[in-house]
């Protein structure tokens, strides 16, 4: 990769949302601010390669894409007003990001907020967020949620008109509203981290999960969820290169090679969680994560600390997934049966019905229990039921350690 494309994907990672967000406050037109954008990113292509990379790529992305906005906008003849709110940018092309600059701050905030309010679906969020605020091409978006380019195109049009129509406020809410919003930001952060670590998924969108996550703790400081989820993902996230074999068979977490994982990530989920007490649901699920990254080896994990996380996990968040987790815990620290008990509860009225991950929860507390030839068939009816070729692959290598050849 040449210095000019390193450049260019850098300045575009920082640069991108802000440019939009900045844009779309001035100007009040999405599609106006991520074309201009995008213009922009086409034209350093070109001029970047031919003339050497600028010495601020930011502001000279932000120059170019104001002054196509400021073109499009004249020759549509728009009110002047919003052309001399364009040329105020100008100013802040030599501004650097990190600055805390009241309106760059601003800008940031309003894009996120906007893109996750709940007018909007869960998945259009996180879709609108991908898009506008991280810049990843459409046709990305579309992959990572199985459908074609033009479907997701018209699925980010439709988020956009219903924002306009909602008249949903391009801004950052204060107060109690702020309280009562930020949840759902994170969750779609969540949500983006999630798609970005399963098995299958695709690991650029865990590290843009990542960077919005550092990015709205710096902005939004003393938020202590907020440094939750981040601890979590960081910790999560740094044992992504010892997650595979050589072959890229997907290893348990007693399987991992441990020098491989990344020590740095995981003293900064340390200092990350210090800042986020032991309230919400996010810094809990961050303290079971410490948990396993502190750990020197599987044997040494303290699997009855987990198991009090978990206990306190699900009385914030009592959800099938949580419960399972919780009987996942218990069965390490107390014993396959005491698992298998709280798995029965967890199940209770089919609410993990037709849930891989429950099956292979039962069949590995079965092996634990002695009983190899019932967990393989469990295994096998796990892999049966994935959609994930990975996934699939691991659990039926699971069952094949514990019965060979038996199908």
């Amino acid at each position: 990769m040449s210095d000019a494309s390193r450049a260019l994907a850098t300045a575009s990672q920082e640069s991108f949302g802000r440019i939009v967000a900045a844009l779309i406050r001035v100007t009040g037109d999405w599609t106006l601010a991520e074309d201009c954008a995008q213009d922009a990113l086409a034209l350093a292509v070109e001029r970047w390669s031919r003339d050497g990379v600028p010495a601020n790529p930011g502001g000279w992305l932000m120059t170019v894409a104001r002054n196509r906005a400021v073109d499009v906008l004249r020759r549509a003849d728009v009110e002047r007003r919003k052309l001399r709110e364009l040329a105020l940018l100008a100013d802040q092309e030599t501004v650097p990001p990190a600055t805390g600059e009241e309106d760059v701050v601003d800008d940031r905030l309003r894009l996120i907020f906007t893109c996750c309010h709940p007018a909007l679906a869960l998945e259009a969020r996180v879709a609108l967020t991908l898009r506008t605020v991280c810049g990843v091409p459409t046709a990305d978006v579309a992959r990572a949620f199985l459908v074609t380019d033009s479907t997701m195109t018209r699925r980010l049009t439709r988020a956009k008109t219903k924002i306009a129509q909602a008249g949903v406020p391009y801004r950052v809410p204060t107060g109690r509203t702020l309280v009562e919003r930020l949840p759902g930001v994170l969750a779609v952060l969540y949500l983006l981290f999630t798609r970005g670590y399963d098995a299958d998924g695709e690991p650029a969108f865990a590290d843009e999960a990542i960077r919005l996550a550092r990015m709205v703790e710096r902005l939004l400081p003393g938020q202590p969820e907020v440094s939750g989820l981040l601890a979590l993902f960081v910790f999560q996230h740094s044992r992504r290169a010892a997650r595979r074999d050589a072959d890229g068979n997907l290893l348990t977490l007693d399987r991992q090679d441990r020098s491989r994982w990344d020590h740095a990530a995981v003293a900064e989920g340390l200092d990350v969680l210090s800042r986020a007490g032991q309230d919400g649901p996010y810094a809990v699920q961050a303290q079971i994560a410490a948990c396993h990254a502190t750990a020197r080896s599987s044997a040494e994990t303290d699997w009855t600390a987990i198991a009090g996380w978990y206990d306190r996990l699900v009385e914030r968040q009592p959800t099938p997934v949580v419960r399972l987790n919780r009987a996942v815990a218990h069965g390490y620290a107390y014993g396959p049966a005491a698992g298998l008990a709280l798995l029965s509860e967890a199940r209770a009225g089919g609410a993990l019905d037709g849930y891989p991950p429950a099956l292979a929860v039962e069949a590995e507390l079965t092996a634990r229990r002695g009983d190899r030839t019932r967990a393989a068939h469990l295994f096998r009816a796990a892999a049966a039921m994935s959609d994930g070729p990975t996934e699939r692959r691991a659990l039926s290598s699971r069952a094949d350690e514990l019965a060979p050849g038996l199908a």
